[in-house]
């Protein structure tokens, strides 16, 4: 339970860019408290509900533009509901809430529980801290590759274009087109469309390629994690899974109801 906090007329900062950031402003909305969301894409800003307490921000926030956001959206609290590999943005939250004295929640999507085998298969589950371990050792030679980790880290592989091939799966937005395709990605080896993907998609997809190794992130049930487990084990693919990064976040949680009441804890009410 959290005390000794009054609340103030002010806004909660909702950190956003995912579907469980995109839940947790329905509920906000419906609680009719005043919440801003940040998100880094025009794409992103379609998954939030359109009224007149919510309003969003798109673009990177960099350490001066923070001070300004918080003094112009007048900022009385943070719930991150930021992507697990989007770290950064999270450290400069937690900057500014302990140099600001403001309320700071991460909410954590679950984690799918580690085994070193998919279930019921002898396929391999490799577990990775980063994508550099990945390159550095010889896992991606000359196989047929499928790599589900967003587009940032696209450009790490271009120089594994002529010692492998190279499949990814992107956002179906621009800046993630434009960053495959300059790292060397061709359009016949790239599919866009926004996870969570379904079992039967996942595996016509790797078969129509011919996979046979899977690069992926630790994103837990919304990015599609366990379906990619299962798939794995259904056709005897070898997978890659690249941990999440170590943050210490000053609070956490990954129950709905919890950053719901810190909220409301901090923000008043208004009724419409």
């Amino acid at each position: 339970m959290i005390t000794n906090y009054p609340k103030a007329y002010g806004r909660i900062w909702l950190i956003g860019g995912t579907s469980e950031s995109a839940k947790l402003a329905r509920e906000i909305a419906r609680l009719h408290l005043p919440c801003t969301i940040s998100v880094t894409t025009e794409e992103a800003r379609s998954l939030y509900p359109q009224t007149s307490l919510l309003r969003i921000k798109v673009g990177r926030i960099n350490a001066v533009e923070i001070e300004r956001f918080l003094r112009d959206e007048t900022i009385i609290a943070i719930l991150d509901a930021s992507h697990p590999y989007a770290i950064e943005i999270s450290q400069k939250a937690i900057a500014a809430s302990r140099q600001h004295h403001l309320p700071y929640l991460r909410y954590e999507r679950p984690r799918v529980e580690r085994t070193r085998k998919s279930a019921n298969s002898n396929s391999p589950i490799t577990f990775l801290k980063s994508f550099e371990q990945l390159l550095a050792e010889n896992y991606l030679q000359g196989r047929r590759v499928l790599l589900t980790v967003g587009y940032q880290p696209l450009p790490l592989f271009k120089t594994w274009q002529e010692k492998a091939t190279l499949f990814a799966r992107i956002l179906p937005s621009t800046i993630a087109l434009e960053t495959a395709l300059a790292a060397g990605f061709t359009s016949n080896r790239l599919i866009a469309i926004r996870p969570p993907v379904p079992a039967n998609l996942e595996r016509e997809l790797w078969y129509h390629w011919r996979i046979s190794l899977v690069v992926t992130k630790a994103s837990g049930q919304p990015g599609g994690e366990d379906v990619k487990r299962t798939v794995a084990a259904e056709l005897g693919i070898s997978l890659v899974v690249i941990t999440r990064p170590t943050v210490d976040y000053p609070r956490q949680t990954s129950d709905v109801s919890t950053a719901l009441e810190f909220c409301h804890t901090f923000a008043n009410t208004i009724f419409l």
